[in-house]
């Protein structure tokens, strides 16, 4: 596997992720799915303490669902029990990358949509959200995406 170095942008979202024995494989490798897992939380998180929109409210108050409709993920270390990971989001569809001192261990590029779990339809973002998600890519765009 080749390693490549990661420095994340700075002010991008990055959040540090213990790896768990509930993460892994009998080999203590975690178990890819768990990644998606970490994902969604991390996209969580980033609305909540990042955008300033309430994850849980957007789904359980306003109705809305934010599916992956489309993942695509690079593994390139394997990441083991007892590892304390990154993971950083940036915005060019949704990119997280999962790094480990300077090393990139996975990159994941995500498409979602945004939905009314009401009439199981997409629906657009609300302007002050685009808004808010668009401040966050410039302010993290080091100009080589």
């Amino acid at each position: 596997m080749t390693q490549h170095q990661f420095v994340p942008p700075s002010g991008a979202f990055t959040r540090s992720v213990p790896v768990r024995f509930s993460h892994c494989d009998p080999a203590g490798i975690v178990y890819f799915p768990h990644y998606f897992d970490m994902f969604n939380g991390l996209i969580e998180d980033w609305y909540t303490q990042e955008l300033g929109y309430d994850y849980a409210e957007l789904i359980m108050g306003s109705q809305y669902g934010f599916p992956f409709v489309h993942i695509e993920c690079d593994f390139k270390v394997p990441s083991r029990m007892g590892d304390i990971i990154n993971l950083t989001l940036l915005v060019l569809g949704i990119a997280i990358v999962c790094h480990q001192n300077g090393i990139e261990r996975l990159c994941a590029r995500i498409v979602t949509a945004m939905m009314s779990l009401e009439t199981r339809k997409a629906v657009p973002l609300p302007q002050a959200l685009r808004d808010a998600i668009e401040s966050y890519r410039r302010r993290t765009t080091d100009g080589s995406n």
